[in-house]
């Protein structure tokens, strides 16, 4: 997959997020007007003054909340590090998505789908930051389903052991990595890939992986910025998958010093 067609897959994505995100806003703003009109006809019998204070209340948190998705949308839009930006991060890993992924539930969209979205999204915000650090401060987190599933050859704790035979992407990860100085590690699991992270306490991670593996890590691994890369999967989840080169130079090269 070639640079355009990675760019025309992630605007898809990031248009299902924002419409989700201003479906969201519509409902909050819906659901905050009758929080407030249906107290208010009896808060008035105990004091005149009691609906102007709940709903002065009310309507502060409705604004924080729509005006944080609206500057959210707005960096979106824009790919510019604008205000809060690092706690609008957090603010969608935390709270956003799970409430995203309910409502998507409900009108029916594919969780696979959201987390592309997701995994986008981040992707956007961590751009934005304009983030540039040395390479020994990064990591490459990989899935182990990325190495042939016939190959005898463990290289879960030690990329290095790769004899770079050629047949699947490891070698060339790993040749990639090492030209640009930067650790590589493949993980069998959340678990390990937590550790990993605690172990060499990097500045910055790509990772590649399925979306639900990417989903979790990007959530696990807040606050560090993580650019999420989708795996290809020709045989199906966990088996034989490979990755698209361009995608992880073009990565590295937003985000890694010369």
């Amino acid at each position: 997959m070639n640079a355009v067609h990675r760019g025309a897959h992630e605007q898809p994505r990031k248009r299902l997020f924002i419409a989700m995100l201003t479906l969201a806003s519509t409902l909050i703003l819906t659901s905050a007007f009758l929080l407030w009109w249906v107290p208010s006809i009896g808060l008035v019998n105990i004091h005149p003054f009691l609906p102007i204070l709940f709903g002065g209340i009310l309507g502060s948190l409705t604004l924080f909340i729509v005006g944080s998705l609206g500057l959210l949308i707005l960096t979106l839009l824009t790919g510019r590090d604008l205000f809060f930006s690092q706690r609008l991060r957090g603010l969608v890993i935390r709270y956003l998505f799970p409430a995203i992924i309910g409502l998507g539930r409900l009108v029916g969209i594919d969780r696979d789908t959201l987390q592309q979205s997701f995994i986008a999204l981040n992707n956007q915000l961590v751009r934005a930051k304009k983030l540039r650090v040395p390479a020994e401060r990064a990591l490459i987190l990989l899935p182990h389903c990325i190495q042939l599933a016939d190959c005898a050859i463990k290289i879960t704790g030690n990329v290095d052991n790769c004899i770079r035979c050629g047949r699947c992407d490891i070698s060339a990860l790993a040749e990639l990595a090492r030209s640009h100085g930067i650790a590589v590690a493949v993980a069998t699991g959340g678990t390990l890939a937590r550790k990993i992270i605690v172990e060499r306490r990097p500045q910055f991670i790509l990772a590649v992986a399925c979306e639900r593996d990417l989903t979790a890590g990007i959530r696990d691994a807040y606050p560090l910025p993580v650019i999420g890369l989708l795996n290809h999967r020709p045989y199906g989840p966990c088996f034989n998958t490979s990755i698209d080169f361009v995608e992880v130079e073009k990565a590295l090269a937003e985000h890694i010093l010369p």
